[in-house]
């Protein structure tokens, strides 16, 4: 399936299954691209986890590495707890991200995204701290063929573009989630995807309903139900020219697939 000549494909651990749980759902919805998550693959010390990858008849957009450690429970905890901010974990945390690098290469996949953490710009120790950090995963997957890409939505676009043009590091760019910028309250997705254009690679097909609680969690809801809006998305993407994939991605309510399906049936109706 293509949009506007670009791939449409799903997020792996939207549909909570294995490898061939995955393959099979892809079926079902008629999706030939994905967004896989490769976790699994790199603690396996077997191998059968890449082999059953491979013998997949897929298209991997990008591959994804999320952290043991992460709790998303608040935006209290995953504030702390996300992507390379805490200290107790980024040994181990790099060590999984270079395994996921040696994975991705392996694949032959060019993307590997995963969440940076909060990009607190009022403290200033804590930004170089995370800019040093990424700009040792980012060195990772330049040695692996590979470009490392921050996903959105832990903080305003405008802070993101500040990090990236401070960074100024040819293997970091974005994958750009519309849902998280209303999910952690962080700003219009579709000004969002003006500002950080020039990085942006590849995309998320999610969609929210900004919390009325500031501090708390906003809500997930099945793609075109909330408020990014399909057409003015669609729009925007064609305003600044993107031409990469999009991965439909689900992680709330009781029917996943059935929601999957809904979104890439109304992402057709509306590239037409």
């Amino acid at each position: 399936m293509k949009c506007k000549s670009c791939p449409v494909g799903v997020c792996s651990w939207s549909l909570r299954t294995d490898v061939p749980g995955v393959a099979q759902a892809m079926k079902e919805v008629g999706l030939q691209h994905v967004h896989l998550g490769v976790r699994a693959a790199v603690e396996d010390g077997s191998g059968k986890v890449f082999d059953t990858i491979k013998a997949q008849k897929w298209t991997i957009t990008c591959t994804m590495i999320d952290f043991p450690t992460e709790d998303y429970s608040t935006l209290d905890t995953i504030k702390v707890t996300g992507g390379v901010v805490p200290d107790q974990h980024w040994e181990s945390n790099r060590k999984l991200f270079q395994g996921a690098a040696q994975v991705t290469a392996q694949l032959g996949v060019k993307f590997l995204s995963m969440h940076a953490g909060f990009i607190d710009e009022s403290n200033k120790a804590m930004v170089e701290k995370v800019q040093t950090r990424i700009r040792t995963l980012a060195d990772i997957a330049k040695d692996n063929g590979l470009t490392l890409l921050l996903e959105t939505g832990q903080e305003a676009a405008v802070d993101l573009r500040h990090f990236l043009e401070k960074l100024k590091h040819q293997s970091v760019g974005v994958n750009f989630d519309p849902a998280n910028m209303i999910l952690y309250d962080k700003g219009d997705p579709i000004e969002a995807v003006r500002t950080l254009s020039p990085w942006i690679r590849h995309l998320h097909v999610k969609d929210a309903v900004r919390t009325a609680k500031p501090g708390t969690w906003g809500s997930e809801v099945p793609w075109g139900d909330g408020q990014v809006g399909i057409e003015r998305f669609l729009a925007v993407l064609g305003e600044v020219g993107f031409k990469g994939a999009m991965a439909i991605e689900r992680e709330a309510g009781d029917n996943r697939l059935g929601d999957i399906k809904l979104a890439a049936q109304r992402l057709k109706a509306a590239c037409k």
